[in-house]
């Protein structure tokens, strides 16, 4: 027998398939002294009773890129790493009922042939010929996917496994890990067999992540924000029928998924595998008479078909030959969810060397793609793709027990659902509250929520549609749309106030702090009483993100960031403090409370109320006080017009609030809301995080050349990296795109055609109401973009004329109106 080993570069807790990916992609990247602890065999927990789906679709591209890696990898895995797999690219077929569910499928298809995986359309009658034993009366069409079909989940995790194994690693079987240590920078995982020392820790215990998550809290570590669903398939005894068509055609049918009634029904041999996500469905494991075992290996829950009645006879209405087999077998188990269903994958909040690869809702079809993307983040510290979209650090202190049950339930009941633009999902809501909240609810506030912080996204007037029926639209029109307008023309004509509860913000503080942050950040930090905006680049010069730098003094700055950035950029300042003498950090997020003040009047409207310089330039701060509280008044104006973002202390902000709103009667003052701020700083070319900016795209694509200074003397992260890019110039630019859209504009990734080429994908997009005008933001390939050349954008499967602007703000082009 092997010797147990004591050390490790790596330990991974949990051996279902993304463990076993994690261990494999690793060993692939050199990385072979690494050891996998399962606590019974592999595949033990969900991958044990997975379906073994592996779809491809998703309507995130950083999530479509890890499913597609994931059937790339599996159809090759089994000859590389010399292991039996039974993997069936059958094709799938998604059924639509309506016309906004092709619409859907339209923009998954463009994102899809941008990833070089060839989606198709499908008419009802071409749906019939790929699977005959459908009904097709009510149907609007469907969206095929050739790669889509199903794999054996013990066969890849054991195939994974051995490959692994080949090139080196360790995977220890009935050894559970039991704890943990951390002594002298290093970690000691612990089992019943012995301490493993190393440098780096992974939770991958699936279902039981949460558990595993609570070893990390006296490391800096939180509760794993996840629950556990039941999930229920059936499988039928054999359909002659179905086993002659099979013989005859020489393969199975395509999977089918009818999202729209929230199944999907898979050959199985010559029967059928029928699995619904039910709206009625049950949480397991979440009270006290409830517990979760201590081991629930090679498990299931007890039957519980009468959920499932009504999709069964839904299913069978749309196939009628299920109605012919009997019920075969039963699988009810566990599957875990995450508050949006996506897994956790990257850097565990808050916790130094340690990573998280759980909670998977489709652990197979993600699999794959996981390991990957794990893999990068351990050894290179970053991701080829942006993934953010599954990054541990996308939630923060919110999510409570209740939070996670909640949203959990919400997200399996609504499985296949649209997730409209205009739509907020209601479960799980007023986590956070502004000291004003009902005061904006009272305006008319048409709440969304934004890391927790309820915001409002718009403001109704008596008599408008507020209902979540109203939202179940791509399209602009809709009661918001007036109201945006009416915000929007507020802003650009008189003022406009719009509350802004939740900015991230971290002070900086020692005699080297600022000689600290000019070695982290692309360009300079800014003089005393000045705000900058700085860029934080990776190794590879893409951006990681941006903070707004208000220096107080020599020694003393505030970094404010978006809401949602509070855990990943803490993460990103602490980690690179580490070692660091003469620099304190600190989170001040919670103390303090913004109020956005835009507009020509917003000058007038100040001078009433407090003795502040209102004539200070752009890009100034000062402090004040209003109705006897402190304020800060800091110069920028994210909407582009002449304002003030006031920062008050969270006790005060109600005081402040009100003084302003009562003094702004005269000036002709409106709240406006999140839409509105999106349109307006669209027309003004600037950047949203993790949509415009992000690790997908360098500074320089960014457009951001004018926030990096290459010959100042401190290096920072990715400045070998930009000093390259300036020499063969960036593959791809940013631009400002004015499109002749018709109903919607552009959303996030749409596809940009150049003389019938792919060319580059937006980033966002919106109508813009000062400039009368849909406006999209967007990266193309470099060569075109110049002022004036003509591209089209793939809107929900129509192209529509896109023309790339001058470079700078379509609205106040020369900055007039922001610097009056």
């Amino acid at each position: 027998m092997a010797e147990f080993p004591s050390t490790a570069r790596v330990v991974i807790i949990g051996g279902g398939v993304v463990g076993a990916s994690c261990l494999y992609h690793l060993a692939r990247a050199g990385w072979t002294d690494c050891v996998l602890l399962e606590k019974n065999e592999l595949t033990a927990g969900s991958t044990w009773h997975a379906a073994g789906n592996v779809p491809t679709f998703s309507t995130s591209w950083s999530v479509m890129n890890m499913q597609r890696y994931s059937t790339e990898l599996y159809a090759r895995l089994g000859a590389e790493v010399d292991y039996p797999m039974n993997y069936h690219q059958t094709g799938s077929i998604r059924l639509a009922h309506s016309q906004e569910r092709m619409q859907e499928f339209e923009r998954a298809r463009g994102m899809g042939r941008y990833q070089g995986m060839d989606l198709e359309i499908l008419s009802t009658d071409e749906i019939k010929a790929r699977y005959p034993f459908i009904e097709t009366h009510d149907l609007q069409g469907a969206l095929y996917d050739p790669n889509d079909g199903d794999i054996d989940p013990a066969q890849v995790t054991q195939a994974l496994a051995k490959g692994a194994r080949d090139m080196g690693a360790t995977i220890l079987r009935f050894c559970p890990a039991t704890g943990i240590d951390r002594q002298n920078g290093e970690w000691i995982v612990k089992t019943d067999k012995g301490d493993i020392r190393c440098d780096y820790v992974v939770n991958a215990a699936g279902y039981y992540a949460q558990r595993v998550g609570e070893w990390f809290k006296p490391f800096g570590g939180r509760t794993v924000p996840m629950m556990v669903m039941s999930h229920q398939y059936l499988l039928t005894d054999e359909i002659p029928e179905l086993e002659d068509w099979s013989r005859q055609q020489g393969h199975k049918l395509p999977l089918l998924r009818d999202v729209d009634s929230s199944y999907y029904l898979r050959q199985e041999k010559y029967g059928l595998n029928l699995g619904p996500y039910e709206r009625n469905c049950r949480a397991h494991w979440v009270h006290p008479d409830d517990p979760m075992p201590e081991d629930f290996s090679f498990q299931l829950y007890p039957d519980d078909l009468e959920r499932l009645e009504w999709y069964i006879e839904d299913a069978v209405a749309r196939v009628p030959i299920l109605g012919t087999g009997g019920v075969n077998k039963v699988i009810n188990g566990p599957i875990p969810y995450a508050p949006d269903g996506l897994p956790l994958i990257g850097p565990m909040p808050g916790v130094p060397n340690a990573f998280e690869a759980c909670v998977f809702t489709f652990g197979i079809a993600q699999g794959g793609g996981a390991g990957k993307v794990l893999a990068e983040w351990v050894t290179d510290g970053a991701t080829e793709w942006d993934m953010w979209a599954t990054d541990p650090r996308r939630y923060t202190d919110y999510t409570d027990r209740d939070y996670c049950i909640a949203k959990g339930m919400e997200v399996y009941g609504h499985e296949y659902a649209m997730h409209f633009p205009w739509h907020s999902w209601p479960a799980g809501r007023d986590r956070k509250l502004s000291p004003v909240h009902d005061r904006i609810r009272d305006l008319g506030g048409v709440m969304g929520a934004y890391n927790g912080w309820e915001r409002a996204n718009w403001f109704a007037r008596p008599g408008d549609d507020t209902s979540e029926e109203s939202t179940q639209t791509w399209n602009r029109a809709g009661p918001w749309e007036p109201r945006i307008r009416e915000e929007c023309e507020a802003v650009r004509d008189a003022c406009g106030i719009l509350d802004l509860p939740g900015f991230s913000r971290f002070n900086i503080e020692g005699p080297n702090a600022a000689d600290w942050l000019a070695g982290q950040i692309t360009g300079a930090v800014p003089r005393v009483g000045r705000i900058g905006l700085v860029y934080f680049a990776d190794a590879r010069g893409r951006v990681v993100t941006e903070m707004s730098v208000v220096r107080h003094r020599d020694d003393l700055m505030t970094l404010i960031t978006a809401a949602a950035a509070q855990w990943h950029d803490h993460d990103l300042l602490s980690n690179a403090l580490h070692g660091v003498e003469g620099v304190t950090l600190t989170d001040r997020t919670a103390e303090y409370a913004t109020q956005i003040l835009a507009g020509p009047k917003s000058r007038d409207l100040l001078a009433g109320i407090c003795d502040a310089d209102l004539h200070q330039p752009w890009l100034t701060h000062q402090a004040t006080e209003i109705a006897g509280r402190w304020a800060r008044l800091v110069r920028v104006s994210f909407a582009g017009e002449l304002g003030w973002e006031i920062h008050t202390r969270t006790p005060d902000t109600a005081v402040v609030f009100d003084t302003v709103w009562q003094a702004g009667q005269a000036h002709g003052l409106k709240p406006f809301g999140m839409y509105a701020l999106n349109s307006l700083r669209i027309e003004k070319g600037y950047r949203a995080w993790k949509g415009d900016l992000s690790t997908d795209y360098t500074l320089f694509e960014s457009g951001l050349d004018r926030f990096v200074n290459l010959d100042k003397p401190q290096d920072f992260p990715g400045k070998q990296a930009l000093l390259a890019e300036r020499q063969t110039g960036p593959a791809k630019r940013f631009v400002i795109l004015i499109v002749e859209a018709d109903k919607a504009d552009a959303p996030y990734m749409s596809t940009l055609w150049h003389d019938g080429q792919i060319v580059g994908e937006t980033t966002s997009g919106a109508w813009g109401y000062r400039v009368n005008a849909s406006v999209a933001l967007g990266m193309v390939r470099a060569d075109l973009a110049a002022p004036g050349t003509v591209l089209e954008v793939e809107i929900y499967g129509q192209r529509h004329r896109a023309t790339v602007q001058p470079d700078g703000p379509l609205w106040d082009p020369k900055n007039e109106r922001l610097r009056a």
